[in-house]
């Protein structure tokens, strides 16, 4: 095959290409920003050109021996990330800033200080991190760390330490010279990952990346970047800013269902080993409109509050608000309770929030919000020991929900005496089931 040089013009902001200059580019908007390129291109084969065949793995033949994960030391962390971290992989951790990603990520290099890791910044110097470290870490182990930005250095560094594990902060602040744009541009990240990437697989290396986000809450950069990486994590914080919630949106060696909760301190992310201690109020009495459900996220129940509060509306339409739960569905539940139910909430602002911050998308506390709205409209209390779980239908049934026996039990653990549930024939021993069929069985237990 022979080559031949081909021209382009391409934007260094956003990566677009052109056959000839214009002083703005049309994709992104940014002027000044289309620079020429040559490249070296192959032609066209003719049809009949013939190409040496490749040879076929047998996937028989491969062992299938299980992944040996390394277990952090942080067991919520562990929890999301599937058991642990699996060597050659790569990893990217995102959220907002100061939310606490350096902070959990140090707190991981500290508890893998045997695999000889390596802290790479490109954002803070080394006496920053350093005072991070010391807060967190009062024993002083020798740590590495590499203060660059230059991906072809970094690797270098990498292929002669040999750390086994390497921390990348952040993906946004490293440029190749492989591509002639600016650092951060869409070009210069995928990259520098594809980079990593190979890095991470040739030499049996876990990195992970820590991922800038837009004003919109998604990962800064191309979206083939989240491809690209082996999985995906976001750290948020509750709606008071004192818990963090990490979770996975994408993960080749675990479940994308689990969370991992932990309490910002002044030393660092704690575990919260009680997730229902962070959404439920233990010392708070029985409130009108407040009702206590369970939802399970991956293979963890736990317990939420739910609070509403109807009051007669002022003027106008009736508002509907929703803290923590998807307003949607809020409305579906509203018309089903004046529908199913006899309750007329047409002149009444009805208000739903979620103790604690936490957003929930679990069909299974459908039960807890029309009690808990029934309850405010009737200004009466539900009993604190009292478990309200269901999923409900349009026709104001109560259908079975996922993992109910997981649920009840977990109940019966945290002390909970009774369950208002969907029929159903488990039976748990100490708690007293109140089953119900239909919405209006429950507003006549209220009643």
């Amino acid at each position: 095959m022979s080559k031949k040089i081909t021209t382009i013009y391409s934007c260094s902001k956003c990566d677009a290409q052109f056959n000839k200059w214009e002083g703005r580019c049309n994709e992104c908007g940014a002027w000044g920003s289309i620079k020429k390129f040559q490249l070296d291109q192959h032609e066209r084969v003719k049809a009949d050109t013939r190409v040496d065949a490749l040879s076929t793995v047998d996937l028989s033949k491969i062992s299938n021996e299980n992944i040996k994960r390394q277990k952090t030391g942080i067991s919520e962390l562990d929890r999301v990330l599937g058991d642990g971290l699996v060597p050659g992989s790569l990893l990217l951790m995102a959220g907002e800033p100061g939310i606490g990603k350096s902070t959990l990520l140090a707190q991981l290099v500290i508890s893998l200080l045997d695999k000889n890791p390596l802290y790479v910044s490109g954002e803070e110097s080394a006496r920053q991190v350093k005072n991070r470290f010391d807060r967190l870490y009062q024993e002083k182990k020798p740590l590495k760390f590499l203060g660059e930005t230059n991906v072809e250095k970094i690797i270098a560094t990498i292929e002669k330490e040999k750390p086994g594990l390497v921390v990348i902060d952040s993906i946004q602040t490293t440029y190749s010279l492989l591509s002639d744009s600016d650092p951060g541009s869409i070009n210069q990240i995928r990259t520098a990952t594809m980079r990593f990437l190979e890095l991470a697989k040739k030499n049996n290396i876990t990195i992970i990346l820590v991922g800038h986000i837009t004003k919109d809450g998604n990962v800064a950069g191309p979206k083939s970047l989240e491809h690209i990486v082996d999985a995906v994590f976001y750290l948020e914080n509750s709606r008071n800013n004192q818990f963090r919630i990490l979770r996975a949106i994408k993960n080749r060696y675990g479940s994308v269902n689990e969370i991992g909760v932990f309490n910002m301190t002044g030393i660092g992310l704690a575990e919260m080993k009680n997730p229902s201690q962070v959404f439920i109020d233990e010392e708070q009495k029985d409130v009108p409109g407040s009702v206590v459900s369970m939802i399970q996220e991956g293979s963890r129940p736990f317990l939420v509050e739910i609070q509403a509060l109807v009051s007669k509306t002022a003027f106008g339409y009736p508002q509907r608000k929703a803290s923590g739960y998807d307003l949607n569905r809020l409305q579906v539940l509203i018309s089903v309770i004046s529908k199913r139910a006899g309750m007329n909430l047409s002149n009444q602002d009805v208000i739903i929030n979620t103790v604690g911050g936490l957003k929930v998308n679990d069909p299974a506390i459908d039960l807890a919000i029309c009690l808990a709205i029934i309850y405010s409209r009737l200004n009466q209390s539900s009993p604190r020991n009292q478990l309200v779980i269901g999923e409900i239908g349009l026709g104001g049934e109560v259908r079975q929900i996922s993992n109910l026996k997981n649920r009840l039990n977990e109940a019966t653990k945290l002390g909970f005496k009774s369950a208002i549930a969907p029929l159903n024939k488990t039976e748990i021993k100490n708690l007293k089931q109140i089953k119900i069929k239909e919405l209006k069985d429950a507003l006549s237990l209220i009643k």
